[in-house]
């Protein structure tokens, strides 16, 4: 069993930069996704990584704003989030998959395990 904990979200002007964070408790190598799902929408795949190689993967609506990184070290998985806008707002959920992202991400229901989630809330 993998257990995830976000943190970081909270509310920030458009323009401004946030920065989540996800601790896991190590399993194996495994894909690490960050989804988000605004009320009334369905979840959305954000960015992912593959741990065995570092590779990433993002979402064209955040693609040269936001940033996926992971500490081994540390066991936490990162969300650089820059150039927010009012679109962003949603609860941004980190998940895991013991498979590769090239076969999972961004399909939320080929994810196994998941956090409760953060609330990111970008104001105009």
């Amino acid at each position: 069993q993998v257990q995830l904990v976000e943190s970081g979200g909270g509310s920030v002007q458009a323009g401004g930069s946030l920065r989540l964070s996800c601790a896991y408790s190590r399993y194996s190598t495994f894909c690490l996704g960050w989804f988000r799902q605004a009320p009334g929408t369905e979840r959305e795949g954000v960015a992912a990584l593959w741990t065995g190689t570092g590779t990433t993967y993002y979402s064209d609506s955040v693609k040269g704003r936001f940033t996926v990184s992971h500490d081994n070290a540390k066991d936490t998985f990162y969300l650089q989030m820059n150039s927010l806008k009012p679109e962003d707002t949603a609860m941004y959920y980190c998940a895991a998959v013991s498979a590769l992202c090239s076969r999972t991400w961004p399909v939320s229901d080929s994810f196994r395990f998941w956090g409760r989630g953060t609330q990111v809330t970008v104001s105009s």
